[in-house]
């Protein structure tokens, strides 16, 4: 089965007839082949782990300080 969806098979699992799951092949969004694949292409600032920017997050996310 994995097989077939990894050739851009879709499968529908059935239970009694009924469908109850659909297997699909997976969509990579990046093509990441080793260690370092993404160097160059994140810029992250200085204060990336600050308190203060760990505090905005935490918000962002309603979590309370």
């Amino acid at each position: 089965m994995i097989e077939r969806v990894e050739r851009g098979e879709e499968i529908i699992i059935d239970r009694a007839g009924t469908p109850v799951a659909k297997v699909v092949p997976l969509v990579r969004r990046a093509n990441r082949t080793a260690i370092g694949s993404l160097a160059g292409q994140l810029d992250l600032s200085g204060d990336w782990d600050s308190p203060q920017t760990n505090a905005e997050i935490a918000a962002d996310f309603g979590i309370g300080a």
